[in-house]
């Protein structure tokens, strides 16, 4: 991760220009020159929008907008309780083609501590869930996935927390992750709450495997997008391309956090 120069003011006042720019566009994002396989990453705020209106539909009408390959979701589950999963998934899955990672039996809940991940095509090899360190309940979800038969794409789907400190801890489980002999295609996606950059910064440690990062992408708040709190991240040199924010009317409201989205070539 490089260190720039450049304020929090001074980002946010061109985050806000660059918005202003692009309201003009109120359909879905277009894609135009990019290709391979559609990976995205979105925080469903458990399906509670701008509006505070508890709608799951409308969750899945974003991720439908959205069309990915690979997908992971944060905050997909309740909280506490039983922690029950919010999406109806088996009409999601009718209506996109996505199926979840399995995991074990984890409640009522979709995922790995809200943690969902969903793909369209392939068949899972195999699937991990990590506890992630920290005061608060936080995993991320490790899986490897045969895309077509011949290549294989590792996949981690996190959620840190919200001090910085249970980042930095949480940044260095990852890396005992990537500490594997093999040269495995790996991403990183998800919500990492961790919109400082450079040194400041508690990812500044992922730069010894996911080299050096591309561009942060301001996802928070979804109206206003200011900070970059989601990422999309790579262990191989431009395995990835066209990181964006998923900018339309419906994703502005249906959560606090806009979408991520990425193309990735193996």
């Amino acid at each position: 991760m490089h260190r720039t120069g450049r304020s929090l003011p001074a980002s946010m006042l061109l985050s806000i220009r660059d918005r202003r720019m692009q309201k003009a566009n109120a359909g879905a994002p277009k894609r135009t020159g990019t290709t391979g396989t559609l990976v995205a990453s979105y925080n469903v705020h458990k399906c509670i929008g701008l509006d505070r209106k508890f709608d799951p539909e409308r969750t899945s009408r974003v991720i439908r907008e959205i069309d990915p390959d690979v997908i992971a979701l944060q905050e997909a589950d309740n909280r506490f309780g039983d922690r029950d999963g919010l999406l109806d998934l088996s009409r999601l899955e009718h209506e996109t083609g996505l199926v979840p990672v399995p995991i074990a039996a984890n409640g009522k809940g979709h995922g790995w501590h809200g943690n969902v991940l969903l793909f369209k095509k392939g068949v899972v090899r195999d699937v991990h869930q990590i506890r992630l360190p920290g005061l608060e309940p936080r995993g991320a979800v490790v899986a490897e996935i045969d895309l077509d038969g011949n290549r294989t794409l590792r996949v981690i789907a996190a959620h840190l927390g919200l001090l910085r400190r249970s980042r930095s801890q949480q940044a260095r489980v990852v890396l005992d992750i990537m500490n594997s002999p093999d040269a495995t295609p790996t991403l990183l996606l998800g919500d990492l709450n961790e919109w400082r950059l450079g040194n400041r910064s508690a990812l500044n440690t992922l730069h010894v495997t996911f080299g050096p990062l591309p561009p942060a992408v301001p996802t928070f708040p979804s109206n206003l997008p200011l900070l970059a709190l989601d990422r999309i991240m790579a262990n191989r040199h431009g395995m990835i391309s066209a990181v964006e924010a998923h900018d339309t009317p419906l994703s502005r409201v249906a959560s606090d956090h806009l979408p991520l989205t990425a193309f990735v070539r193996l």
